[in-house]
């Protein structure tokens, strides 16, 4: 099955309080669960990996690993760090990162895609 997952994370103050976000979907846009929480104190990088991360876990736990993932943020930096197209420096989002490449790996397939800031869909 298609799963598409819309993420954001957003920190106020950087760092400061952060939350993330995140939906599942179907391939025919049917929402199959979302979920947003607040991550404490940190930085919109981290908050925006915790989207992601979060989002992969409850998908692995809900629908299994025998899916195709599309996974869609508002963050180039994270979209970049994923696909391999930027280094990670930070030693934080250096284990998030390979938290959620773990993950993404568990995947029959996945691809990351950014979109725009202002999508309303993002995470619905």
């Amino acid at each position: 099955m298609l799963l598409r997952i819309y993420t954001d994370g957003a920190a106020r103050g950087n760092p400061g309080k952060s939350a993330s976000g995140y939906s599942i979907s179907d391939a025919h846009g049917k929402l199959i669960y979302k979920n947003t929480e607040y991550n404490g104190i940190a930085t919109n990088n981290v908050a925006e990996y915790n989207a992601v991360i979060n989002a992969l876990r409850k998908a692995i736990d809900r629908l299994g690993e025998d899916n195709d993932i599309e996974l869609f943020s508002d963050s180039k930096l994270i979209v970049n760090q994923l696909n391999g197209n930027y280094r990670v420096k930070d030693s934080k989002l250096k284990e998030l990162n390979s938290e959620a490449m773990v993950l993404l790996n568990k995947f029959k397939s996945h691809s990351l895609k950014n979109v725009p800031r202002e999508n309303p869909g993002i995470v619905a």
